[in-house]
């Protein structure tokens, strides 16, 4: 579910027109509403409770600083698996003991800001990492909770790009080698084991490979505490799908999610971390753009947008859907006509969707992409030296914009010409 519907005629993001917004800062945008936010964070903790639980929104799928106050004010903890990450979170007021620090690739300068600015726990991910951040905890005389991130071994089922669990992906330790790891993690000095870590994919529509997962996790767990270790936390990472479309097939309800990690991991006592994104922050978010020109060709015609593949990239990188629409309610059996969706950028990959079913549309006309709250501004560029869209947050009938559009002049300052030329 999310808060944006036709109202007489006109897409609404909760109570603001879509065209209000347009016509203050132009086209394209991303929109986001703060009642679809706060809705999905709470299906979480609802499901989870009243296991003691932290959820960590997946700062990866939407960074803005704004939208992570309006989560951080609920309550939520934060995942980040960047320094820059980790320093948006503390700019949205967000403290140490909410954020938990993830990723394969953890530098010392990034192991140091977290250790001096507070973290609740870095998820490690190799043996080489484990040493790196005892050599820095130590310099610092400070302690570093740890989890380790097992890799279980599951096929997750979804895209190859987003899949994090199988045994020839880059993320954890072979589930098989924990016991020896976690032992040498238990002598070095600076580290503090608390828990276990796994992740094992994005964007997954049943529940059956968490459930392998979770009960290979129980497993270890068991052995772990046989083993002389304290495991007082689950981090069960996230990875929940979203609909992408209106079709029937929904993935499943983070209440059934709930019941799972109930079910699989609810008696040991531990307290449960998940790190949801896509299911917050995707059907949260528009990408509005106008249509530049149609341009009939050979075959096929062409709906050209001034959004393209550098705004939203989703499509061209992984083949993703999103559903299209206009932002003027197309009246009932009005007449539809297929068209290849492009954006302007010089390469044949800047395709948004090919045969595409809309309401015919003139030059102007708005068109709203759905579900792109996530992996939508985060991942944008300035290719074809094209500015980064702005975003937008909408609070009821209130939007502010939360982040400009730069000017040109802006883009070209961060040029320096050397001396010699």
């Amino acid at each position: 579910m999310d808060h944006f519907l036709y109202r007489n005629g006109t897409l609404h993001a909760e109570g603001v027109a879509i065209p209000d917004i347009a016509a203050t800062v132009g086209t394209p945008f991303y929109v986001y509403s703060t009642a679809t936010l706060t809705r999905h964070y709470r299906l979480f903790t609802d499901a989870l409770a009243p296991l003691p639980h932290l959820v960590c929104f997946a700062i990866k799928s939407l960074s803005n600083v704004a939208v992570l106050k309006t989560l951080g004010n609920l309550g939520a903890g934060m995942d980040v698996v960047s320094g820059g990450e980790y320093l948006r979170a503390k700019a949205a007021g967000v403290p140490g003991e909410r954020i938990v620090f993830s990723g394969v690739g953890k530098t010392r300068e990034e192991m140091r800001l977290a250790l001096t600015g507070g973290i609740r726990q870095f998820n490690v991910e190799s043996e080489p990492e484990l040493r790196a951040l005892s050599e820095v905890a130590t310099s610092l005389g400070l302690t570093a909770p740890i989890t380790i991130r097992v890799n279980p071994d599951v096929d997750a089922r979804t895209h190859e790009k987003i899949a994090t669990g199988k045994k020839e992906n880059k993320f954890g330790i072979p589930i098989a080698r924990a016991s020896e790891v976690y032992a040498e993690a238990a002598a070095l000095p600076g580290l503090q084991v608390v828990g276990i870590d796994v992740h094992i994919g994005s964007q997954l529509t049943e529940l059956e490979p968490f459930e392998q997962a979770y009960l290979k996790v129980a497993d270890l767990t068991r052995r772990l505490r046989s083993e002389g270790h304290t495991i007082t936390r689950l981090d069960l990472g996230g990875g929940l799908g979203i609909p992408y479309t209106r079709s029937n097939e929904a993935p499943p309800l983070p209440t059934d999610y709930g019941a799972l990690i109930k079910r699989t991991v609810g008696d040991l006592g531990c307290e449960i971390e998940i790190e949801p994104g896509r299911l917050i922050s995707g059907n949260a978010g528009l990408l509005v753009a106008s249509v530049i020109y149609i341009k009939n060709g050979e075959g096929r015609d062409f709906l050209i947008l001034d959004a393209a593949m550098n705004d939203l990239v989703r499509p061209s990188m992984y083949g993703a859907h999103h559903d299209i629409v206009t932002v003027a309610e197309p009246p009932v059996a009005a007449p539809t006509q297929e068209f290849d969706v492009v954006g302007p950028v010089c390469e044949t990959g800047d395709t948004f969707a090919r045969g595409r079913e809309l309401p015919l549309v003139a030059e102007g006309d708005l068109i709203a992409f759905r579900s792109a709250g996530a992996y939508g501004a985060v991942m944008a560029s300035e290719y074809n030296t094209r500015p980064l869209v702005p975003e937008v947050l909408v609070n009821g009938d209130h939007f502010a914009v939360i982040r400009e559009r730069p000017t040109f002049d802006e883009i070209l300052r961060r040029d320096t010409i050397p001396p010699w030329l």
